[in-house]
């Protein structure tokens, strides 16, 4: 990985202000796009996962000067873009052989997601926060949140499970909505 850059509170609060104005939203948007990155470098099996998230960032916030006056759009996919690459660069680094993916993986990625940011958007606010709230966390603390989550609604823990299912559910079938209208 390339760590001859080193993120200065001025970049991160340029990164900030890019991906919201409002400084509490902007820090949630951080946060879900660093967990995601996490989970997208763990589930290719990185044994450096949160390394190559923060690298990730790094380059956004590095490259966010030349692109933050043109770049339009959702923010998060242009960070899976550039975790595309460092992912590349890892397997060459770790002389892993790259999985057999078309030459738009990148272009397909980015497009899932924001087809997905879209159908969350689409939710209802109460749906929105209830699917948000329960995919947060990690091992116990996600099953603790869980429970505290269902004690917050009133509903028992299996009714919680019942209603992210529909949830994802739905999101599943707009997102697939969606790509078929991206290749359409």
């Amino acid at each position: 990985m390339k760590k001859d850059w080193i993120l200065t509170q001025e970049s991160f609060d340029a990164l900030l202000v890019w991906l919201d104005p409002a400084r509490e939203e902007a820090g949630r948007k951080y946060e879900e796009i660093r967990v995601r990155l996490i989970k997208i470098f763990t589930c290719r099996k990185c044994s450096e996962a949160e390394d190559l998230a923060d690298e990730t960032i790094n380059r956004v916030s590095k490259k966010l000067k030349e692109i933050e006056s043109t770049y339009s759009g959702a923010r998060a996919p242009y960070f899976y873009g550039v975790a595309n690459k460092v992912y590349m660069e890892y397997l060459r680094r770790k002389k892993v052989p790259a999985p057999p993916a078309p030459a738009d993986q990148s272009d397909a990625i980015e497009k899932e997601y924001a087809c997905l940011e879209k159908c969350i958007e689409d939710l209802t606010p109460d749906n929105r926060e209830l699917v948000l709230q329960y995919y947060q966390g990690e091992k116990t603390a996600k099953i603790v949140h869980r429970k505290q989550l269902a004690e917050q609604l009133g509903i028992a823990v299996n009714a919680l499970r019942i209603r992210a299912h529909r949830i994802r559910t739905s999101l599943q079938d707009c997102v697939e909505g969606c790509l078929q209208e991206a290749t359409a």
